[in-house]
């Protein structure tokens, strides 16, 4: 019985790769000179941190390292959860970007609702961050890849892991 996974993992070397590139821009722009403003990757809490002196600083360091990332991994962007800007020391300012990493138990659901409800030939089940379809022929889990992949825009998912 043909099956496939629908999976969400981040490329941590892409996500490094931009944030460095990122970093190079704010060192060189005329603009950031003698301020806070830098960027920084902790793989481990997968979190990225922008620092910064004022919020609008932030949203120019943004601006330089979205499209870093979306060059980098196509829609890595809409892996973020930004968090509340903080004030640190006084005037400075400081934001938390979370990876999301895997998919989580709301979307997992979705996902499976989403087939179901399409009442194709296909079984999903979630197997801990990932959902697993399976189904009598290829051609249905090809019409499962592809409704999946037209109702769920706002988070990267890819499908892999190819069995028959």
């Amino acid at each position: 019985m043909p099956s496939f996974d629908f999976t969400s993992e981040a490329d941590m070397v892409a996500l490094k790769n931009a944030v460095d590139v990122t970093s190079r821009q704010i060192d060189n722009r005329y603009d950031f000179k003698g301020t806070s403003a830098k960027v920084e990757l902790n793989e481990k809490d997968k979190l990225i941190t922008l620092w910064g002196d004022s919020d609008f600083q932030l949203d120019q360091i943004k601006d330089l390292l979205f499209p870093a990332l979306e060059k980098k991994e196509k829609d890595s962007v809409k892996r973020l959860d930004a968090q509340k800007v903080q004030s640190v020391s006084g005037n400075k300012a400081k934001q938390e970007l979370k990876i999301r990493d895997g998919i989580d138990s709301e979307l997992a659901k979705k996902i499976v609702k989403l087939i179901k409800d399409a009442k194709l030939k296909a079984q999903a089940s979630i197997q801990g961050d990932a959902v697993r379809v399976s189904g009598k022929k290829i051609d249905e889990l090809r019409e499962a890849i592809a409704l999946v992949r037209s109702k769920i825009t706002d988070f990267p998912i890819k499908d892999g892991n190819y069995r028959d």
